[in-house]
């Protein structure tokens, strides 16, 4: 089948690839810009963009293209994993697409679904390859598998398995003819909930919240809080009877150590707490 691609991050490269691997012509690959890093004044590619010259594909940054990819290649479907782009009417018109979602439909749409299914304390997540509409995460479903989510399960380890899972799916439902994807194509059914981007204050620790909560956050990656006035980022911590250990944490221009280690260099005094200025 004609593809062409549209994807950012790294979690769309594995998709990418196996699409590639299982025979499918991806005639075009749609991705940002190349962005600035650092002070040097450089840009580095995206992780799509990277692996797509890899393979030997064409990359645009035009969503425009994927208009002209359709007349003059003859693409029959576009594929969305992580895009982070609105696609605009005109372009959908042209060519059919699928979205690969890291949620089960039409719980957690948006941008930040494997974070938000860990806050709420969700015990199974998914992901689907859906229809691709105007409205964010609004259209059918074609396919869909369940996940469960672990008690200690991280975002980092939650996401991987849906990418490996995400992936499979896709390439299992593409291997059918797109005129056999209409029977099967399903409504979202249920209650709606929006999975908003993370902000950095989202991921400040109340120390008023329950343990359980506080768990999850840390969970979810980049929980940080304060001690001697210095941001720490609490980057692992086991929830055993209800007590909170903190196993890894960051101190502020510091990288990564041993919540031990941290301790014994530190020294905090019995009446100093973490989140108090």
């Amino acid at each position: 089948m004609k593809l062409v691609f549209l994807g950012t991050p790294q979690v769309a490269v594995p998709p990418l690839r196996a699409l590639v691997a299982a025979g499918h012509d991806v005639v075009l690959v749609v991705t940002r810009a190349d962005a600035r890093r650092g002070r040097g004044g450089g840009v580095s590619p995206s992780a799509v963009k990277a692996a797509a010259l890899e393979l030997g594909l064409r990359v645009s940054h035009d969503v425009d293209d994927v208009v002209r990819a359709a007349v003059a290649d003859g693409a029959e479907l576009g594929v969305v994993v992580a895009f982070g782009r609105i696609i605009k009417p005109h372009v959908l018109d042209a060519v059919p697409m699928v979205n690969l979602h890291f949620s089960l439909l039409p719980r957690w749409r948006g941008a930040a679904p494997v974070e938000r299914a860990i806050l709420a304390g969700d015990r199974m997540t998914g992901v689907c390859v859906m229809a691709v509409e105007e409205g964010l995460d609004t259209g059918g479903v074609y396919a869909r598998v369940e996940l469960p989510i672990g008690p200690e399960t991280t975002a980092t380890e939650l996401r991987a398995a849906l990418v490996d899972a995400g992936t499979r799916l896709l390439v299992e439902r593409l291997a059918d003819p797109l005129e056999s994807w209409i029977d099967d194509l399903e409504p979202q059914t249920g209650e709606v909930t929006y999975a908003e981007k993370l902000t950095s204050a989202d991921l400040e620790i109340d120390w008023e919240r329950p343990t359980e909560e506080i768990h999850r956050l840390i969970r979810v990656g980049g929980a940080w809080t304060t001690f001697r006035g210095k941001r720490l980022k609490i980057n692992a911590a086991r929830l055993v009877d209800g007590v909170l250990h903190p196993e890894i944490v960051q101190p502020e221009g510091k990288a990564p150590m041993a919540f031990d280690a941290w301790r014994n260099g530190a020294r905090p005094a019995a009446d100093e707490l973490f989140g108090v200025l």
